[in-house]
């Protein structure tokens, strides 16, 4: 018998691998994101007027996000889940994944370009224009604070959906189920408040907590997988 054809092993460690490298660039390059407060649209417009790596930042936040997504996809087809519910929660869990990537690319391209090109152009316009340029600014804005929120939305829902199937799979802790669907919690109080108040404080320690809450799952899955034997397959049900 090919143990290495039924064990879960080989894909896990892929899954944590792309998982944690996502996680740890997307965290990385958004520090690169231009800073301050994002719900004072005056100031911070022309903060990203003048930031000149805007376009590469937003690149390299929508790639890092890809990678995780394709760890969470990783992680649904390596869950050695025996039963139907728990098989169509990894399903249900992974078609979430995508719905949130295709998100995060629409997300990415509203704030990566549009944004941009309209801040650019309410710093570069006259006076008699520069009240017109801000509204269409501020209105790309809000189309931003409706698609973050149910990006956010949608990654909660396929966190917590895993979380469900990863609680029925035999080899992996449970702490590390638990931990991978508070996570998904968070995400879903960050679409909450960037659907109801925007990029406040309260967001932005929703996604520090995310983050912190998705390393610690992440690790202690990479550690589990790492451990895991060839011969490790769970018990049929």
């Amino acid at each position: 018998m090919n143990l290495e054809a039924t064990s879960p092993r080989k894909s896990m460690r892929h899954s944590a691998c792309l998982l944690l490298v996502g996680q740890i660039l997307y965290i990385v390059v958004t520090q690169l994101h231009a800073g301050g407060d994002a719900n004072d649209h005056h100031a911070i417009f022309a903060e990203y007027a003048d930031n000149g790596i805007w376009t590469a930042v937003h690149l390299g936040q929508f790639a890092s996000m890809a990678i995780l997504l394709a760890g969470l996809l990783a992680l649904s087809s390596a869950l050695d889940v025996q039963t139907e519910t728990s098989r169509w929660l990894g399903r249900f869990g992974a078609a979430a994944a995508v719905v949130a990537l295709a998100l995060y690319g629409v997300l990415q391209a509203v704030d990566g370009v549009a944004l941009k090109q309209s801040v650019n152009a309410w710093a570069s316009a006259p006076d008699a224009e520069k009240a017109a340029r801000f509204a269409g600014a501020e209105a790309i804005r809000w189309l931003e604070w409706g698609m973050r929120s149910y990006q956010d939305f949608a990654m909660g829902v396929a966190l917590l959906l895993l979380a469900a199937a990863a609680l029925r799979t035999a080899w992996l802790p449970r702490p590390t189920a638990y931990l991978m669907g508070l996570s998904g919690l968070a995400y879903m109080v960050q679409g909450w408040v960037a659907g109801s108040e925007g990029f406040s404080a309260t967001q932005s320690v929703a996604i520090v907590l995310a983050w912190v809450l998705s390393l610690v799952w992440m690790i202690w899955l990479a550690v589990a997988a790492w451990r895991m034997k060839d011969s490790t397959v769970a018990p049929a049900i």
